[in-house]
């Protein structure tokens, strides 16, 4: 219901969101209390969102949704930026059915945990087939949970290398394409440039959901499959990792890096390879290395299986929202075209919808976008399931103490993990 009135549901997704008047945005004070309105009337709608890199454009989002629903008042509570602190939060409030949690943002491997625990609200009938085919099916297909659709992609992310340009030309090397070639090229140019301040290779390897992502990747690139880490392919890309990586072209702070650390030491030149998601290329835009920065796609061991995690974020409904209706046409905003042109143009965000890697801002902004097209298209997701936290945290503390220490037993420390990745499975069988 809007205004009392029923929305027409031959009306599309994208003509609702014309529908509505533009008026300039009212000054309101905000109770801090659930649900609620304002002194004016309007209807506060909480929305519980990470830390942003760049705040203005939230005040831009906010805004123009506010002038063109004159009748809702969007109340935001600003969570941890790191995944798991902000799983931690959300789930807390969804579990005591919260009333003060109308929308949220969610990382793409939480749909199917808020889904099965009832807290994400079914949103089948407002986001109709036709509509969920103008976004990569991957970020679709991470939101379908059962017959029902949880939630609406916000934007996509996926695995990328990126490069030292100025070194890459100056030694003659094309960006490579396997795990062995990239350590070669390392060690080729660490040779000749002789300064202790240059490391070969920055990714995220800190026990936390990073190193998930990163180790899918070597592992993909080998053929393997994370749930299943005692048999010869993960094996073999984990001591890869350890051996070449961890104790060999990556300098050792990396065990302790997330996104940010390791952009910090890429963006300062101190790194010639870096693994990130693509909003690291507006990061390094503004730094000394701006000119001198490529992307490509991440190597592999074997003849076509570089793989890419699927990443991204996006938005659901409170299963116990008291405003259910007007939180959807919150989310139906943030989701919008617009608003996914306005986070990539201005923050780099890649868009989770196809049509936007033809629009000319877009690609003027994010000239690198066109080229990974294919990797959004193609990116891998982690296992779907309602108990995947759980499934992560064994995959990280096995993960961490394979390749923190040289001498790990890696096939003993496989076989643990694979055991209680096993028990759990069990439970839900």
């Amino acid at each position: 219901m809007t205004n009392g009135r029923k929305i027409p549901q031959t009306i599309s997704f994208t003509c609702y969101l014309r529908i509505v008047v533009c008026l300039p945005l009212l000054a309101a004070s905000v109770s801090s209390c659930g649900g609620g309105s304002t002194d004016d009337g309007r209807t506060v709608v909480r929305v519980v969102t990470w830390k942003p890199d760049y705040p203005h454009l939230w005040d831009t989002a906010l805004a123009r949704f506010h002038r063109a629903n004159p009748d809702i008042r969007i109340a935001r509570e600003i969570g941890p930026q790191n995944s798991t602190q902000l799983h931690d939060l959300l789930t807390q409030k969804l579990r005591n059915r919260d009333v003060s949690v109308d929308a949220f943002l969610m990382d793409v491997i939480w749909t199917a945990e808020f889904a099965r625990a009832g807290w994400a609200a079914p949103l089948d009938d407002r986001f109709p087939p036709e509509e969920r085919a103008q976004f990569f099916a991957g970020c679709i297909a991470a939101d379908v949970v059962g017959d029902g659709i949880y939630g609406v992609p916000f934007n996509t992310d996926s695995g990328v290398l990126y490069y030292r340009t100025d070194l890459l030309d100056k030694y003659g090397f094309a960006p490579p394409r396997t795990w062995p070639e990239l350590v070669d090229q390392v060690d080729s140019i660490l040779a000749g440039e002789d300064d202790p301040r240059l490391s070969g290779y920055s990714g995220q390897f800190r026990q936390y959901e990073g190193l998930v992502c990163n180790m899918l990747e070597f592992v993909g690139a080998n053929g393997g499959d994370l749930l299943a880490p005692s048999t010869p392919e993960v094996i073999a890309a984990v001591e890869f990792v350890r051996d070449r990586i961890i104790a060999g072209v990556a300098p050792r702070g990396v065990l302790t890096y997330q996104e940010q650390e390791s952009l910090d030491l890429f963006a300062s030149g101190g790194a010639i390879f870096h693994r990130n998601w693509p909003y690291a290329w507006a990061v390094c835009r503004e730094t000394a290395m701006a000119g001198k920065v490529g992307i490509a796609r991440l190597p592999t061991f074997k003849p076509g299986m570089s793989t890419a995690a699927l990443g991204g974020w996006r938005f659901g409904v409170s299963a116990f929202s008291q405003h259910p209706d007007e939180a959807w046409r919150v989310v139906a905003f943030l989701t919008s075209p617009e608003m996914q042109e306005l986070f990539a143009v201005e923050g780099g965000k890649a868009p989770a919808r196809r049509a936007l890697y033809q629009d000319a801002d877009v690609l003027g902004a994010n000239p690198h976008f066109a080229a990974l097209y294919d990797v959004f298209e193609t990116a891998t997701p982690r296992p779907r399931s309602p108990i995947y936290p759980e499934l992560s945290h064994i995959l990280q503390r096995f993960l961490h103490a394979a390749i923190a220490d040289t001498l790990s037993e890696i096939p003993a420390l496989a076989h643990q993990a694979a055991v209680a990745i096993q028990t759990a499975q069990a439970r839900i069988d």
